[in-house]
Order: structure tokens, then C-alpha cells, then sequence
């Protein structure tokens, strides 16, 4: 299946390679030149169909969970302040998003929407760690029955185009998709200290899917 946020560049490069193979085929000579055109154009749609891939994913059951919500691999775990939402000291996770990973980002845990901006900025490497306050991105607060969450669509070097879904006020649930990054990114998540970490450095993650941490069970059960 092709994301939903993905249509307006897929239709235009499937557009664009059909053309090319039609007046390739009909024009150029000799044969080898069309072939090369041919096979460079379905090269090209198969390459953006991989890219713009959007798999199904069945989120674990549990109120607790929380989810990572991008695919990628865990290049930062550490202890950070935030002064953008939890106002303390948290802890930070930063998945990074190859051109090869699923770039559809699913939401983290379920809850409200009570905080999102964005920063128009610089596109360094997205591995790179000044890439999560100096790129572009959006920043976005959940707050859901487990506790808070923040995290941050990133775009890197190659990938210029944030989508997000979301806005102030929506009630979103912990595995849905709300946008994507095109081309290579990176997300972080920002949680509480008290939550139990279930990643490492080097884990490879699946948005919707992975647990990335889990909120105290007793948390949950004194805000209900």
C-alpha cells in the first residue's frame, strides 16, 4: 500500500517514467539507449513505490506502552531538559530514518494533542545530535491518561518535507499515523524519567510496534 502522504510525489514520478518509457520506445536509437532509458525509469518508480510504502502494523496491547513512532534505528538514549512542554529533566530517545525505512510515523501513546510547533530551520545530517535543535521540525506535546510524551519530527540533510497531521485539541490513538518524513529523518522522543527504557543504542525499531518504554503501572492507576 502507498501512504496516503506520499501520493503527490508518487503519481508525479509514475507520470513522469511512464512518458519517458513512451517516447523512449517510439524515438530513440539505437536500442540500447531506449533500454538504458527504460530500465533507469523502472528503477526510478520502483525505488519511490519502496519508498512511499505503507505496511499495516497491529500496536501491542497495553495502556502503558509506549510506542516508537517511526522505523529506524536507536542512535541517542540519554538524559536531556526540556523547557519546550515538560517544563524538567527527561529522558531522550532518537530513532534515525534511513532512505530504506518506512517513513510513515505512527503516534506514540494515546491521548490529547496540547502542544505542537514548528521550527523552520537547518537540515544537517539528521544522525548528527545539533540536527535536533538546529533542523527543521515539528514538535508536538501529547498528553494521554499514562502521562506526557513529546517528540519531534526531524527532517535531515536529504529530506526536506514534514508532514503532520495533527493539531492543537485532536485526541489521537498510540499506533495511528499521523504523518511522515520524506527522504531520510529523524524522530525524538522525549519521556519521562520514571519510565522504564526497553530499547538500546542500536535497536532497530517499527513504528506502531516497538515499545520503545513503558509509563509506572502505578501512575496509570492514580490517574484513572
Amino acid at each position: 500500500m502507498i501512504t496516503k502522504y506520499g501520493y503527490d510525489v508518487y503519481f508525479t514520478v509514475a507520470v513522469i517514467c511512464i512518458v519517458v518509457i513512451i517516447l523512449a520506445t517510439l524515438f530513440i536509437e539505437p536500442k540500447a539507449y531506449r533500454y538504458l532509458l527504460v530500465l533507469v525509469s523502472f528503477v526510478f518508480l520502483g525505488f519511490t513505490t519502496f519508498f512511499f510504502r505503507d505496511p499495516e502494523r497491529t500496536p501491542p496491547k497495553g495502556n502503558n506502552f509506549i510506542l516508537s513512532p517511526a522505523d529506524g534505528k536507536v542512535i541517542v538514549i540519554k538524559k536531556v531538559r526540556d523547557e519546550e512542554f515538560f517544563q524538567t529533566d527527561v529522558r531522550q530517545i532518537s530513532i534515525f530514518m534511513s532512505p530504506l525505512n518506512v517513513h510513515v510515523n505512527r503516534n506514540p501513546i494515546t491521548g490529547t494533542v496540547e502542544h505542537i510547533r514548528y521550527v523552520k530551520g537547518e537540515y544537517f545530517a539528521a544522525f548528527e545530535d545539533k540536527a535536533s535543535e538546529k533542523n527543521e521540525q515539528m514538535i508536538i506535546g501529547l498528553n494521554g491518561v499514562q502521562g506526557k510524551i513529546l517528540f519531534k519530527q526531524i527532517a535531515g540533510f536529504i529530506a526536506r518535507r514534514i508532514v503532520c497531521d495533527l493539531k492543537p485539541g485532536d485526541t489521537v490513538i498510540a499506533g495511528e499515523r499521523f504523518g511522515m518524513i520524506k527522504f531520510g529523518s529523524r524522530l525524538d522522543v522525549f519521556v519521562p524519567l520514571s519510565a522504564d527504557i526497553h530499547v538500546k543504542l542500536g535497536d532497530i525499531t517499527k513504528a506502531g510496534e516497538t515499545i520503545l518504554g513503558e509509563y509506572p503501572r502505578n501512575q496509570t492507576e492514580m490517574t484513572k
